[in-house]
């Protein structure tokens, strides 16, 4: 497996993460058994950044990778284990969301994830979205503190906006950025990324396959469970969701072509950008695994980058990634 460090502060990751948040919530039934098989094709693979959040279930997420760890005993040692806070769901209705970043917050919700991953440390810890009503300065500096403590080895941020980034990195190093990155989702080539390269902080691109929706799997809106959340995301919904397949129908015979999968395709555009990002492609199940490990293995010519750049330009999805009250809380 290749590796790729992200930022300047000695975080090096397998080049293709595995986002677990599928595993557990927003995408369909839960199937425990299949999602710890494919975890643990990850490992045989190589790949070994595993991403969650205390948010997504809640807890279940985390407490599926807890159990993965205990089946064996040596695993956990072997992964770049990712977790995040900040996003806060109410108990009795998951689907009500708050934000906190309050210091004594940012304490709690570590020892929780702690507990729930059934380890001492985690690799690197995210602020899964800015609270606007505490100052980022406030939020890191209780983060450093666990740093400090070894309970956290490395600090991340999460669609956080360029000013926060500069004051956050000025209060502890920040290693990494979590932000949504694909052909389809181009906006962090205009401000954050530029802005990372200067700070030396990495890129961890998440939904690099547009929610699924890149790998052209995906035909037509009934293709989701009830219980999707993608059936209330603008992008998949009427006139946008017909304007977006045809992107895909682009991408589809591109793919084609060249002897590869959409998927492969889509994902090697993503690790092309810079060696300095991790895209972490999430799914519960062994065989996507394995069709998006093969494109470490997909080279592009300067000639295919660009008339991928021609068929899906910044801005060429229709719609927002998220619901208008979503989309508030990115870019902060």
């Amino acid at each position: 497996m290749q590796t790729r460090q992200l930022g300047r502060s000695g975080l090096t990751v397998s080049a293709l993460g595995l986002g677990c948040m599928g595993m557990s919530d927003f995408y369909g039934q839960r199937d425990d058994a299949e999602s710890l098989r494919t975890l643990a094709r990850a490992l045989e693979l190589g790949v070994s950044f595993f991403d969650t959040a205390d948010m997504y279930g809640p807890y279940t997420n985390e407490e599926l990778l807890g159990s993965f760890f205990s089946e064996d005993k040596t695993r956990r040692h072997k992964v770049v284990l990712a977790t995040k806070f900040g996003i806060v769901r109410d108990p009795n209705d998951p689907s009500k969301r708050g934000i906190s970043g309050r210091p004594e917050y940012v304490r709690q919700s570590a020892e929780g994830s702690l507990k729930r991953l059934g380890t001492d440390h985690i690799d690197l810890y995210y602020q899964h979205r800015v609270d606007p009503s505490v100052p980022i300065e406030e939020t890191v500096g209780a983060m450093s503190r666990l740093v400090e403590e070894g309970k956290v080895r490395f600090l991340g941020l999460s669609e956080a906006g360029a000013e926060t980034l500069r004051k956050a990195h000025a209060t502890h190093p920040i290693s990494a950025l979590q932000t949504e990155y694909s052909l389809w989702s181009r906006d962090v080539e205009v401000e954050i990324l530029p802005t990372l390269r200067e700070l030396g902080i990495g890129l961890v691109p998440y939904s690099p396959l547009g929610r699924g929706f890149l790998t052209g799997e995906i035909q037509k809106f009934e293709d989701f469970a009830p219980d999707d959340y993608r059936r209330h995301s603008p992008r998949f919904q009427g006139e946008n969701f017909a304007k977006n397949l045809k992107l895909v129908s682009h991408l589809r015979e591109l793919a084609a072509s060249k002897g590869v999968t959409a998927s492969q395709l889509a994902l090697a555009w993503v690790l092309a950008q810079g060696d300095d990002l991790a895209p972490i492609p999430g799914t519960k199940r062994v065989k996507y695994l394995e069709e998006n490990v093969g494109a470490l293995n997909v080279t592009l010519t300067a000639d295919e980058l660009r008339h991928l750049n021609e068929l899906l330009p910044l801005g060429a999805a229709a719609g927002q990634r998220y619901p208008e009250a979503m989309m508030a809380a990115v870019g902060r």
